[in-house]
C-alpha cells in the first residue's frame, strides 16, 4: 500500500510543525507529503527502529543536497565507511575530551561574553549571548579560530538554508556556497598551522588520522551546520522556557533538578534538529506502508519526541520527565557525535552561568520562533 497523503501549507509548517505532526501521529502516521516530496514517518517506535535498518533507510545520498553542497560527510555514508569516520573523529569529541579539553575553554569564553552583557541593561538573548556562546565553542572545536562566531553563524545558517532548500531557491544555493567557499579558505589558513602545532580540534585530529583531505573539510562543515544552530537554539530555546514556566526554573535553582534536565527537556519539547532524511535503498514494506527505491525518507524527530504512546503530556515543559526515550540526539550508527560536547556546553555551562550572573533576567518582548527542519527563536529580547 502506498503511503497515503498528507498536505501541508509550508510557510505554516515552517511557523509551528507540531499541530500538523500531531495530526500525522492520529491519522496516518506514515505518509506522503507533496510539499516536501517525502515520506514522513512520525511516530517514536517507528523511526528507532527503522533508523538502524541502514541498508533500506540509507544515508548515502550522491544527489542530495547535504553531499552536493557540502562535499560528502559521515552523516551521508552507512557502515563502515561511516564508522571509519566517526571513529578518526572521536579523539576530538569524546566525552574525555570534553571533560578535560573543552569545558573550561567553553567558560572562559562564555565568561567573556556575559562581561560584556554586564554593561547592557536589554539585549537580545539569541544573537548576543547564544550565538556568540555556540561560535566560541564551534571555533574551539573545528579548530577554524580564525573566523569569528559571527562568520559561523552565518555559515551555519547559510549551509542549513542550503541543504533544506527544497524548492530549488537559486539565492539560497548561491548564498550556501558563498559560505562553504568562507570556510574552505579559513580551513587552507588553518592547516600549516594545526600541522606545526596539533591540537585536540577536529581539523588538528582528523588531518592526522589520515582522513583524505575532502572528508576533513566536509567532516568539518557538518560540524558547523549542526553544531552551531542545535546549540544557539537549544540555549536560548531553554532560557525562554524557564522564563515562562518560573515554577520549572524554581525547581532547578533549588537544587531538585539538574540543569541538563533543563537541556534534555527542552530538546524533548522543541527539537532543535527536527529532522533527519534518508534515501530509500531497496524496496521495502513496513506497517502496510510500501516504500520505493531511490525514494525519500523524512525521519521525524520533533514528532517522535511527542508520541502521546511515550510520553505522558507530551505537549508540557516538565524538567522532571524522564526523556531517556527522546530522539533528540538520533538513535542508532547515527546517533549525534558532538552530544557530549553540546551537554557540556549547555548543561555545564551557558544556562548555569547566565542565571547566575542575571538571576533578575526576564523577557522584555514577543519570542517568535521558525523552522521544522532545525527550529529555534528568531529572536529573543530580555532585559535583566
Amino acid at each position: 500500500m502506498k503511503a497515503p497523503e498528507f498536505n501541508i501549507d509550508p510557510q505554516s509548517f515552517w511557523q509551528d510543525p507540531y499541530p500538523a505532526l500531531k495530526e500525522m501521529r492520529a491519522e496516518s502516521p506514515i505518509c506522503f507529503v507533496p510539499q516536501l516530496n517525502a515520506t514522513l514517518l512520525t511516530k517514536r517506535d517507528d523511526i528507532a527502529t527503522c533508523e538502524k535498518i541502514v541498508d533500506v533507510f540509507s544515508s548515502d545520498q550522491p544527489g542530495g543536497l547535504m553531499t552536493v553542497l557540502m562535499g560528502e560527510n559521515m552523516m551521508r555514508k552507512d557502515g563502515e565507511p561511516h564508522l571509519l569516520e566517526k571513529k578518526q573523529a572521536l579523539p576530538s569529541l569524546s566525552p574525555k575530551t570534553v571533560r578535560q579539553v573543552w569545558t573550561e575553554m567553553f567558560r572562559s569564553d562564555a565568561k567573556s561574553v556575559l562581561d560584556e552583557l554586564e554593561t547592557r541593561q536589554n539585549f537580545d538573548l539569541v544573537k548576543d549571548y547564544a550565538m556568540p556562546v555556540s561560535g566560541h565553542a564551534l571555533r574551539r572545536i573545528t579548530g577554524l579560530t580564525n573566523i569569528t562566531p559571527q562568520d559561523m553563524d552565518r555559515a551555519s545558517q547559510g549551509m542549513i538554508d542550503g541543504v533544506s532548500n527544497y524548492a530549488g531557491d537559486s539565492e539560497v544555493e548561491r548564498h550556501c556556497k558563498t559560505m562553504t567557499a568562507m570556510l574552505d579558505q579559513a580551513i587552507d589558513e588553518r592547516l600549516p598551522e594545526v600541522e606545526q602545532e596539533p591540537d585536540m580540534s577536529m581539523l588538528s585530529v582528523l588531518t592526522r588520522s589520515g582522513q583524505v583531505m575532502d572528508s576533513v573539510r566536509a567532516n568539518i562543515k557538518l560540524a558547523i551546520s549542526g553544531g552551531q544552530n542545535e546549540p544557539r537554539d537549544a540555549i536560548a530555546g531553554a532560557v525562554w522556557a524557564l522564563l515562562n514556566h518560573l515554577e520549572q526554573r524554581q525547581l532547578v535553582e533549588s537544587g531538585q533538578v539538574k540543569w541538563l534536565s533543563v537541556f534534555e527537556e527542552y530538546a524533548r519539547w522543541i527539537s532543535p534538529i527536527g529532522m533527519s532524511p534518508r534515501r530509500i535503498a531497496k524496496a521495502f514494506e513496513w506497517n502496510g506502508v510500501d516504500f520505493e527505491p531511490e525514494s525519500r525518507a523524512f525521519l521525524m524527530f520533533s514528532s517522535a519526541n511527542r508520541d502521546e504512546y511515550v510520553f505522558v503530556e507530551p505537549e508540557k515543559f516538565d524538567v522532571s520527565r524522564n526523556t531517556a526515550k527522546a530522539l533528540s540526539f538520533g538513535a542508532g550508527p547515527h546517533f549525534c557525535a558532538g552530544a557530549a560536547a553540546s551537554r557540556a556546553l549547555i548543561a555545564d555551562v551557558a544556562l548555569p552561568m547566565l542565571f547566575e550572573r542575571f538571576p533578575n533576567l526576564r523577557l522584555d518582548g514577543d519570542v517568535s520562533f521558525g523552522g521544522w527542519a532545525f527550529r529555534g527563536p528568531i529572536e529573543m529580547p530580555v532585559t535583566k
